[in-house]
């Protein structure tokens, strides 16, 4: 096979295997692990034998974690593999594949086995292609094709299998949507992070990318591969974390495919089990589930905001349970280097923008990214740009250090009109952003001049007063409308004082 394109198709054919015992979104459960089993088979090869002969040369009493080091250096690796089984000595004993292909799997060293087994579940569906009668022959395709690393590098065995997770997500539109942002979404989202950096980011030196709510590692993938071809001499290190056990597992797996430490992926609640707890980043991007409900989880995240107040992540403010969208914000920015630059991107619904009245745990948390001048800008997007959902949607672009132009200002840009159709929706997904889009969007927001399109307004331009007016059933009041109109918000009650509230609002 000439090209990873060829790869691909080769690849996606084998899913055909699966038709009729399988629904078409469940075809990446079985062919994206298998996919990275046999490239770690092919990765492992060449140092088998030596890895086997050190196995039985390192004394019993060798700790643990000494013994894994010896093995790994063995492979050449940052993990190995015990079984005498390859995919090709698999493929020679048909009548056992199922047992073997379990042998092989404990093999390996526990970083790689977890990811098979607890994330992706292969067992389960290695149980499952055999009471199909499939094992084999899903096995015996994989087998034949050919991704040694002198054939195919870790950057274009990364390209195939972002390829793959693309064509599986968008063919289980119901489920794309919570794991899978849109590519042209994230490179827009890409190329504002770095946008304030090209300088920098075109001279030789290593940076480090965080996601927290990492899905199977678009972001993270997207951002990698931008900057290579912007600076090949340059190095991104990425981290993230997910909550979901088959994204974590396939974005664990990217990351190793590539060549990136894939140690740096952590699972599980970023807010309650933070993985990277110690850690801080030059930048961070994210695209966190829209109206996701923290109720299961608002015993820590109240106790920490009681307890740690401004010296932890969520002291700024708790926002209402029903959309833990801010708390994704503070905890990123919680994730800056506090004496560097750090830069944020995230995309989210119109919500965290408007909910809340003045003093609310929402307006305190906008109020509090504002007063310390943190906020560069929101770009509204077109709607109808995600599989799961046809809202509108915002990014926030969000740094510790601004530039001198951009200092006591906030850019707002309206870009809800830039989109092309697609010719076929997938899910809700019906619009989408060209390159000329993404370029626009990107020349106003590095050029920050004020068009049509495009407003710059002071930090004070989004405070204001709530003005709460309470009076009696049965009597008369009366207020001076040109007082009435200082206020923006204005709110009556029926209740027997006057009192005038007032508290500013972001």
């Amino acid at each position: 096979m000439n090209g990873h394109g060829e790869i691909v198709s080769f690849i996606w054919s084998i899913a055909e295997l699966l038709r009729g015992d399988y629904k078409a979104s469940e075809y990446g459960k079985v062919i994206l692990p298998f996919t990275v089993l046999r490239r770690l088979d092919c990765v492992l090869e060449p140092t088998k034998d030596a890895v086997l002969a050190r196995a039985t040369s390192v004394s019993a009493k060798t700790d643990a974690a000494m013994r894994d080091t010896l093995l790994n250096m063995a492979a050449g690796q940052k993990f190995h593999n015990l079984s005498r089984f390859t995919f090709a000595k698999l493929k020679a004993d048909p009548d056992h594949v199922e047992a073997n292909l379990n042998n092989y799997l404990q093999g390996f060293s526990a970083n790689i086995r977890d990811v098979f087994i607890d994330h992706f579940k292969l067992p389960e569906q290695i149980d499952r292609l055999a009471k199909a009668n499939l094992l084999y022959q899903v096995l015996g395709r994989f087998a034949d094709v050919d991704l040694h690393p002198n054939v195919v590098s870790n950057i274009v065995m990364g390209t195939i299998f972002e390829e793959l997770i693309r064509r599986f997500s968008e063919q289980s539109n119901e489920t794309a949507g919570e794991h899978f942002t849109p590519r042209e979404v994230i490179r827009l989202m890409v190329n504002l992070l770095f946008a304030e950096d090209r300088d920098i980011l075109s001279k030789p030196g290593v940076w480090t990318l965080y996601d927290p709510a990492c899905g199977t590692g678009g972001m993270l993938s997207v951002a990698e591969d931008y900057l290579r071809e912007q600076n090949p001499r340059a190095r991104l290190e990425v981290f993230g974390q997910e909550l979901n056990p088959e994204s974590y597992a396939i974005c664990n797996s990217d990351m190793l495919l590539k060549g990136q430490d894939p140690t740096h992926i952590k699972f599980g609640n970023s807010f309650t089990q933070d993985g990277l707890v110690n850690e801080r980043f030059d930048y961070l991007l994210s695209n966190p589930p829209f109206g996701v409900d923290w109720k299961k989880i608002e015993k820590e995240i109240s106790a920490e905001h009681e307890k740690k107040g401004t010296a932890g992540r969520f002291g700024a403010g708790l926002p209402r349970v029903s959309d833990g969208s801010l708390l994704f914000v503070q905890h990123m920015i919680s994730k800056f280097k506090p004496d560097a630059v750090s830069r944020l991107a995230i995309v989210l619904n119109g919500s965290p923008l408007f909910t809340g009245g003045a003093g609310s745990g929402e307006s305190e948390i906008r109020r509090w990214i504002i007063e310390n001048d943190w906020l560069e800008a929101i770009i509204g997007l077109p709607d109808q740009l995600f599989y799961n959902t046809g809202i509108s949607t915002y990014i926030w672009v969000i740094t510790n250090r601004k530039r001198p132009q951009r200092r006591g200002k906030v850019q707002l840009i309206d870009a809800t009109k830039m989109f092309e159709k697609m010719r076929r929706s997938l899910g809700n997904k019906r619009n989408y952003l060209t390159a000329a889009h993404i370029g626009e969007i990107t020349r106003l927001f590095q050029e920050m001049t004020p068009a049509a399109n495009s407003k710059v307004f002071d930090n004070e331009d989004f405070g204001y007063w709530r003005v709460t007016i309470e009076r009696p059933l049965r009597l008369n009041f009366r207020i001076d409308p040109e007082r009435i109109a200082r206020f923006p918000h204005f709110t009556s009650s029926r209740r027997l004082s006057t009192r005038l509230k007032s508290s500013p609002h972001v």
